[in-house]
């Protein structure tokens, strides 16, 4: 259960203080706020969906190489901080300090129970066709009581992607699932989001479905809590991370030096 100055301050949209970290502004809220704050925005709805996104080291040297990708973060309305690393450089680095990592694969069970109490509807859309009925199977195992309107892989281009953007809005979702990426993710939301709106929220969520459906398993918990669960990532597919990884990190490492506070 939300406590009750939480559960008020989500109800009544309160201003979320907020932080800069490497250039982008990141919510300075705990999992347990950022759920409400998205209960409560598929609850309110507006004429287009709240769009809600995260951040971590590799975002950040993403954003600070990239014009294009720094726009794309830049409209959300919202950006999390899915890195331990940005706890421990909000620390040292600015005059809030960020009161926890809020992982995106934590923050979807923290909101699902919540969803599932108030009746908010998921739509589930991203990762590969088997890894999404995986996933989406096994969230009904877990919350049999959620309401999932639909899925669908994420895997669609031109007219067959076009009619699911179609399908979604009809649909309706509170909160869409958006597990593609980065950056497809946040095209998808640059692209379609003037035509969601009759969804209320839209929550990036990069591979939380390989994750529910149990392809990639999350690091052991003290490598999380000591900011090196990219380096696990990075040792499950070293091929397609390792390079990444190895190439972003000091870049990132600068921007956080150079804009923060």
């Amino acid at each position: 259960m939300l406590s009750g100055e939480k559960a008020r301050q989500a109800d009544t949209a309160a201003p979320v203080p907020e932080i800069t970290l490497g250039g982008l502004r990141i919510a300075a809220v705990d999992r347990q706020m950022a759920a409400a704050l998205l209960i409560s925005a598929a609850h309110r709805r507006g004429r287009k969906p709240f769009y809600s996104t995260s951040a971590n080291g590799e975002v950040l040297a993403r954003v600070h190489a990239d014009k294009t990708v720094a726009q794309l973060f830049r409209c959300a309305d919202q950006i999390l901080a899915d890195g331990q690393p940005l706890v421990f450089a909000s620390r040292w680095l600015c005059r809030r300090t960020l009161p926890e990592r809020v992982a995106t694969t934590d923050l979807f069970h923290d909101v699902a129970k919540i969803a599932e109490r108030e009746r908010v509807s998921f739509y589930l859309f991203g990762a590969g066709e088997v890894e999404n009925i995986r996933a989406a199977a096994a969230i009904q195992r877990l919350y049999p009581a959620l309401l999932i309107t639909g899925r669908s892989h994420g895997y669609l281009t031109g007219a067959a992607l076009e009619q699911k953007v179609e399908e979604i809005n009809r649909l309706a979702p509170d909160i869409l699932w958006l597990g593609l990426g980065v950056p497809r993710e946040q095209l998808f939301v640059r692209d379609f989001l003037s035509r969601l709106d009759r969804v209320g929220v839209i929550k990036t969520a990069g591979g939380l479905f390989d994750h529910l459906a149990g392809k990639t398993p999350r690091a052991p918990l003290w490598m999380q809590q000591a900011g090196f669960e990219w380096l696990w990532r990075a040792s499950m597919e070293p091929r397609r991370l390792l390079w990444r990884y190895l190439s972003t990190n000091p870049r990132a490492l600068y921007v956080l030096l150079r804009y923060s506070q």
